[in-house]
């Protein structure tokens, strides 16, 4: 069970969330982290994505990155605010020299903390438990394509599509692969 205080370490995808409040801790109204997105991170193919039941926002507390919302990359800098509504396409990434800060919300919580928990166990998986570097492969997308065949209604993958997501999904589940 993740519980206020635990970090999810995705570093190798560049970025490192700690809970500051669980769904559990707001009676599913919100799932609330602080983000590290370190430099380079989502510069190589981002996930863009919907959420398709909550809306997300986001704060940029310390430097500047940027945001993909519907078909545009937009800057932002510290202070600027974003709220993405449901169902519509966004990502994000840090092209700068610096750890970039970010306060963020998905409303309701949903399972987006099991997501995120699920994410690290499939980089574990992926990495031999960090001991390897991260690659975006063909064993990386059957896993990653299973863990998000696992949640989709919290997030669904625009690019890479969803069909195809769906698909290597269902092959991983016929090989019965778990992370």
């Amino acid at each position: 069970m993740v519980v206020k205080g635990d970090v999810f370490d995705m570093t190798p995808l560049g970025m490192r969330f700690t809970v500051l409040e669980t769904g559990a801790d707001t009676d599913g109204k919100s799932l609330n982290l602080h983000w590290e997105l370190y430099p380079g991170c989502n510069m190589k193919a981002p996930l863009v994505h919907t959420h398709p039941n909550a809306i997300e926002t986001y704060e940029v507390l310390e430097g500047e990155m940027e945001f993909y919302v519907k078909d545009k990359w937009i800057p932002a800098k510290e202070g600027d605010k974003l709220s993405v509504p449901k169902n519509v396409a966004h990502s994000f990434r840090n092209p700068g020299n610096t750890v970039v800060k970010v306060y963020n919300t998905h409303q309701p919580a949903l399972r987006m903390e099991e997501y995120f928990n699920d994410v690290c166990k499939v980089l574990d998986k992926v990495t031999d438990n960090r001991t390897r570097e991260f690659k975006m492969n063909f064993n990386t997308m059957v896993y990653l394509s299973l863990l998000m065949n696992s949640y989709r209604e919290e997030i669904i993958a625009k690019s890479p599509p969803d069909f195809i997501i769906r698909l290597i999904g269902m092959y991983a589940g016929l090989r019965r692969l778990q992370y």
